[in-house]
């Protein structure tokens, strides 16, 4: 893993900077005119963001999230990646992969237009190369301004043909769950978790008064978080993800989960980006797939 030292020649002076954080974790923090963000080098984990028009921020995590090596982090953007939910054939690799709990290193900085962008390689190891023997290096671009633009590319640089689903599993700030309609996914179909991934069509904008977990699948539609509490919205835009997936613990299953705060799960809502399920892809040799989302806010 870099050290604080070696990430000295990526720091740009008054946007770019990197410190120790909570856990042993290394971050770093972006802040330039526009907006701010912070991001966890393990993981690549994006933690914090907020255009600086914006009183409250556009990305949520949670006031009792870990932060442990090898640990994953409640909120924020996660990278779910090679694969999306329970690995395929064994039940023992960690659910969403592991290019959230493992080092990325960082590789490249910069600023232009008024953005600043850092970008993250994956880090292999013995211990990755036991769950995925595939030579699929894997890149994350962050810029940062009045809007969000992640960028997760991956290479397929062996010699056959190699399964991937992915994620970007962005945990969004809302006022209240119960007051928000997400909007753009009128008509697209999706699978149903909490009813043994039964499938069902969506009819108009989606309102929260349980837990909801679902895959849509085939669509590649900006999504619109209409917040009433905060009077704004989120605008989700997306390129190469042909899944949404749409989540929120409600109470009680937040409760069990035992890093949210009591009413912590009222203030996020998850929209992720993602080619899962029907939407899984196959790399063919050479190929290089990139998964790109933009994150912005307006008032209403």
């Amino acid at each position: 893993m870099q050290d604080l030292s070696s990430l000295r020649a990526f720091a740009i002076p008054g946007q770019l900077s990197f410190r120790a954080g909570p856990g042993g974790l290394v971050f770093a923090d972006i802040d330039n005119p526009d907006g701010s963000a912070s991001i966890a080098l393990q993981g690549a984990h994006l933690t914090s963001f907020r255009p600086k028009a914006q009183r409250e921020p556009v990305v949520w995590l949670s006031e009792k999230a870990r932060f442990a090596a090898g640990k994953s982090i409640r909120g924020g953007v996660p990278v779910c990646w090679p694969w999306f939910g329970p690995h395929a054939s064994e039940p023992t690799f960690p659910a969403h992969g592991f290019a959230r709990t493992v080092p990325w290193e960082v590789v490249d900085s910069g600023s232009a237009d008024g953005a600043t962008t850092i970008t993250l390689r994956l880090v292999f190891s013995d211990a990755t190369h036991a769950q995925w023997p595939h030579d699929t290096p894997v890149e994350l671009r962050i810029s940062v301004a009045d809007a969000l633009d992640l960028e997760l590319t991956t290479l397929n640089a062996g010699e056959a043909p190699v399964p991937l689903g992915e994620a970007l599993h962005s945990y969004f700030h809302v006022g209240d769950i119960a007051e928000v309609e997400l909007r753009g996914l009128d008509g697209c179909a999706y699978l149903d978790k909490t009813e043994a991934f039964a499938r069902k069509q969506q009819s108009g904008p989606l309102r929260f008064a349980a837990e909801t977990d679902r895959v849509y699948v085939d669509t590649r539609s900006t999504c619109m978080i209409d917040d009433a509490r905060l009077r704004r919205r989120i605008h989700i835009a997306k390129q190469g993800s042909a899944s949404t997936v749409v989540w929120t613990p409600w109470g009680q299953k937040a409760a069990a989960m035992g890093d949210y705060t009591a009413e912590g799960w009222r203030s996020m809502l998850c929209v992720e980006s993602a080619n899962a399920a029907d939407n899984a892809l196959t790399l063919q040799p050479g190929e290089a797939h990139v998964l790109a989302v933009r994150y912005s806010a307006e008032a209403l």
